[in-house]
């Protein structure tokens, strides 16, 4: 199946990490051209499940016991509509919000307009995207392309904020026609003071080769704004996080500012011009760090090795 249709590895979490060539000394050969995006305007179908997890948490998943935090990543074109079955596993309410995407009030995913989910209970909600153009006015309309994210509106509260808190969020991109398509994907999502949901000083650590093209897709959930910087590495600050030539007036940056269900992504090229290293990846306020919002972003020689990397001191 090619990315037009839903790759099951892309659907749970990203594209398999492939090898790939860079002009760094551990390279060889050369490049081949980078993969892109192809037209939308396909009908898909997914089921997906709500569950509870054994510590106390909740996830999103693809099938019934293997739920996740963040939830799988759900990546379109432009012009795709999506139905997804959902299926509230647990013993309470449940739904499924998405940002920047187009959808009727049926598929809102809040109990005002009753398009949650009860205990045991089913609904297919549905997504749509578009192509920018203009409307009928002549102003213009932007596309849906871009990194956003889906997550419950209604545990806890009206707005979801147990759910939210417990682990119930994850991806969404929607490419446009012609976008560089990644090795892998990665999804960092501040909530709080925890990383993805899991303990302070416990990463979560994403791995990488030489020359590998890595997204990462970062999304911010709770009661704080953080900054979200990486070391070694930059990307532009606009919708694809790369520039488009020399004449984008892009600003590039390693460090952004993010507040509560701001979301974005970019890619990098690992290594590129730094080399192979443990890669710190946190927030910047200074306290946060401190009380554990840091991961690292291995990035590996030819061999497989990481210079001054030691596993056990991290």
């Amino acid at each position: 199946m090619d990315r037009r249709g839903f790759n099951r590895r892309v659907l749970l979490g990203g594209a398999a990490v492939a090898t790939s060539l860079s002009l760094a000394p551990e390279s060889a050969g050369a490049a081949e051209p980078a993969k892109t995006a192809p037209a939308g305007g396909e009908v898909k179908r997914i089921k997906l499940y709500a569950e509870k997890l054994a510590d106390g948490q909740m996830g999103y998943g693809y099938e019934k016991g293997k739920a996740s935090i963040p939830g799988p990543l759900i990546e379109l074109n432009e012009g795709d509509t999506l139905h997804i079955e959902f299926e509230n596993t647990m013993d309470v309410a449940v739904s499924l919000h998405v940002h920047g995407l187009d959808y009727e009030i049926t598929s809102d995913g809040t109990k005002q307009n009753k398009s949650d989910v009860e205990p045991g209970g089913t609904r297919t909600y549905t997504w749509r995207t578009h192509a920018p153009g203009r409307r009928k006015d002549g102003t213009w309309r932007a596309g849906s392309a871009g990194y956003w994210h889906y997550h419950d509106h209604v545990v806890g509260t009206e707005h979801g904020t147990g759910g939210i808190r417990k682990g119930l969020y994850g991806p969404v991109i929607v490419r446009r026609k012609g976008d560089i398509l990644p090795d892998a994907t990665h999804t960092i999502v501040f909530n709080d003071m925890l990383i993805n949901n899991k303990p302070a000083h416990s990463g979560p650590n994403f791995e990488a080769t030489v020359g590998d093209r890595v997204e990462f897709v970062v999304i911010t959930h709770g009661e704080y704004y953080h900054t979200f910087h990486m070391h070694g590495h930059r990307w532009a600050d606009n919708r694809t996080g790369m520039l488009t030539g020399p004449d984008d007036p892009s600003q590039v940056l390693d460090n952004k500012i993010t507040g509560p269900a701001d979301s974005f992504g970019f890619q990098v090229i690992a290594g590129e011009g730094v080399g192979a290293g443990a890669w710190m990846y946190h927030c910047h306020v200074q306290s946060h760090s401190d009380m554990g919002m840091v991961g690292l972003f291995l990035v590996k020689k030819a061999d497989g090795t990481i210079p001054g990397y030691e596993p056990h001191e991290h």
